[in-house]
């Protein structure tokens, strides 16, 4: 994804602002960089969770992959899979009192498709023939081909969430800035002071259910004990996310009782990526006694205190398609381990710790990205747990644009990477799977059913017919997996702690999407 940095920031200040003592119920939370530009239809700096307060798509992606209307009430798909008609939801009005209607629908898709280019890694944009206002409330999609993830794609949080008319710039090329974040969403950009603060009010114009909380304040505090130490304060009710304090701390927080915390269902799973183009790695047998080598169990829970659970499958059981995956678990098995290296021609010389093979040594390279602490402990304990059977593991810290780029270079033996989430996958994860340059379809370079599997990735999206493409993906998601190059470590999850006031919290099925529908205070 690109970075856009867009001209005109918004500092605006309402007549009743967060700072004053006597504004309205108001709900503060902590969050690493400021919310960016506040634009739809682009990426960084924009942060999704803003974006997803003003903005809504026409469907939502809700718990176990339902997928719910939100300005569309309903849809109809042709049965060639390539039409879809939209039935939007009336009398709803922009935060700015403008109607919303099949109009401006098409001239928020007819500026995303304008820059197709920059939203290429979204599958149906480049699919798209034809943009219609059918009628007032009647907007069709017209692709070139069956896709059949287009729905599930509308979901994400952009680029196709639907932008008010008076923010459209001059010329509608919303890829170079919006006039003023307008959307029909339950929240108003307030007040925003960049890189300190940004309130959100309540949407009065909303049309569903009013929020109970009238504001929610977003204090920028980029430092993790900062964070903590405001939040023991009580200058934040809430910190919320994945990765936002340290893991011992948030234990540590919980154990005094004080507080209140949730844990999320699996949101990604952690992999550790071999790639089978590496000499040492081209032996299904090497990379099968790579996962059984090390105690998967005993790493996830002394690593994340018990945070993260063991992952036995490629993607977790929450997302579509894959609660019939039935590709068998890994058990911790050293001596298996080492019978396998034994067979593929991988020898410990006697009075030597490390095993041979025509006279070299059985030696991988792990890389990690250097500022993710989970990453760093897992690739230190691997190490250890790889010298019991003989392999040498070098592991690597590496910024994270480095790692990104070696990955998609092939410059890697052992990568640690994590899926997208919901409301991606798992048609976005089977896809980068299958496309050159991300790193994947080289790591399965080696599988001796690697086009049978390409075959298969570039049919599911095709197809219309939901057992068919049941199959299609059990068949995929077990291959890839009992293979060996794609290892499943553990799911990653999103925590919350809040102050005992705040009630009803939730986590939202959308990865990307904001965690304050329904939250309320009792102060």
């Amino acid at each position: 994804m690109l970075s856009a940095f867009l001209a005109g920031c918004t500092n605006n200040t309402a007549e009743t602002t967060a700072s004053d003592p006597e504004s309205k119920s108001m709900l503060t939370f902590a969050w690493p960089r400021d919310i960016g530009e506040m634009n739809p239809h682009i990426y960084n700096p924009s942060q999704l969770f803003a974006q997803s307060m003003v903005y809504e798509p026409l469907v939502g992606y809700e718990d176990g992959g339902e997928l719910k209307g939100y300005l569309a009430e309903s849809w109809e798909i042709s049965e060639n899979g390539k039409e879809y008609l939209f039935n939007l939801r009336q009398n709803v009005k922009f935060s700015d009192g403008s109607d919303f209607n099949a109009e401006i629908v098409k001239r928020n898709f007819d500026t995303v498709l304008q820059n197709a280019q920059l939203h290429s890694w979204l599958g149906f944009i480049s699919k798209v023939e034809q943009t219609e206002a059918v009628d007032e409330y009647k907007f069709k999609l017209t692709l070139k081909e069956p896709y059949y993830p287009t729905i599930q794609e509308l979901a994400v949080v952009r680029p196709t969430r639907i932008l008010g008319a008076a923010g459209f710039p001059e010329g509608d090329d919303t890829s170079k800035g919006v006039a003023k974040p307008v959307g029909t969403g339950p929240w108003v950009l307030e007040e925003h002071k960049v890189d300190e603060y940004a309130v959100f009010a309540r949407n009065e114009h909303y049309w569903g259910e009013l929020p109970e909380v009238e504001r929610i304040k977003v204090k920028v505090i980029p430092d993790a004990e900062t964070r903590v130490l405001a939040f023991e304060k009580g200058d934040l009710d809430l910190i919320y996310g994945e990765g936002v304090i340290n893991i011992d701390t948030f234990k540590q927080l919980e154990s005094t009782g004080s507080y209140e915390t949730k844990i999320s269902e699996p949101v990604a799973t952690r992999l550790l990526v071999m790639n089978s183009k590496k000499e040492q790695l081209s032996d299904e047998r090497v990379r099968q006694a790579l996962h059984y080598g090390f105690n998967k169990q005993a790493m996830v829970e002394g690593v994340t205190s018990g945070l993260e659970a063991v992952a036995d499958q490629i993607l977790s059981t929450n997302f579509p398609y894959t609660s019939d995956i039935d590709a068998a678990a890994v058990e911790y098995n050293v001596d298996k381990a080492k019978e396998l290296l034994d067979e593929a021609g991988w020898k410990l010389p006697e009075g030597k710790a490390v095993r041979e093979k025509d006279g070299k040594p059985l030696e991988i390279e792990l890389m990690y990205n250097s500022t993710e602490t989970i990453q760093k402990m897992m690739a230190e304990t691997l190490q250890s747990e790889y010298a019991v059977i003989g392999v040498k593991l070098n592991i690597v810290g590496v910024e994270l644009t480095t790692q990104v780029e070696r990955f998609k270079a092939n410059e890697f033996d052992l990568n640690f990477f994590s899926n997208y989430g919901a409301p991606y996958d798992p048609h976005t994860f089977i896809n980068i799977v299958a496309t050159e340059g991300f790193g994947f379809r080289e790591a399965i370079s080696a599988y001796p059913n690697k086009d049978e599997l390409l075959e298969m990735i570039a049919k599911v999206p095709q197809t219309t017919d939901e057992g068919e493409r049941q199959e299609l993906y059990s068949s995929i998601l077990e291959s890839l997996q009992e293979q060996g190059a794609i290892v499943p470590v553990s799911y990653i999850k999103k925590i919350a702690i809040y102050q005992k006031d705040v009630a009803d919290f939730k986590f939202p099925a959308n990865r990307d999407a904001h965690p304050f529908t329904g939250i309320s205070l009792n102060k």
